[in-house]
């Protein structure tokens, strides 16, 4: 059977991360800025979906939008670019498209929106992801 290949690419990102807060946004006051802060915001979603009895299929749209929207908060702030992960990159990380950042890292913020839903842990919170992460450049530009 061939297929169309409907797997996201690094250059659609923006669209999807901003799509994403328009839907999300419509109907809520939520603080999606693309500040750091607002990563809060997410983790703060993740545990609603959690709680909501949501199972990773049900949520699995939000949680590409929230991915989406953790991974533009890191190209906007830390001074990251969308990049369309290898086999052996998406081998890894179960995902197809991650960010670079300056010192040529690559991270998988679709995954780590993932694991904070399966665990629920506050050890995978996103916002001390991002304090944590490692290669961000000093001061990105907006």
């Amino acid at each position: 059977m061939g297929g169309v290949d409907t797997r996201p690419y690094a250059e659609e990102m923006r669209a999807r991360a901003a799509a994403f807060v328009a839907r999300v946004t419509a109907r809520n006051r939520l603080p999606l800025d693309y500040s750091e802060r607002s990563l809060r915001v997410v983790d703060f979603l993740i545990d609603g979906l959690r709680k909501g009895g949501a199972d990773r299929e049900r949520a699995c749209e939000a949680l590409f939008g929230l991915g989406a929207y953790v991974g533009e908060v890191l190209v906007r702030r830390a001074g990251a670019v969308w990049v369309d992960f290898d086999a052996a990159q998406r081998a890894y990380f179960g995902q197809p498209i991650g960010v670079r950042m300056p010192d040529g890292r690559v991270w998988n913020p679709l995954g780590k929106v993932v694991n904070r839903f399966e665990s629920g842990e506050s050890e995978e919170s996103l916002q001390l992801f991002y304090l944590k992460l490692h290669g961000r450049a000093r001061r990105a530009a907006v």
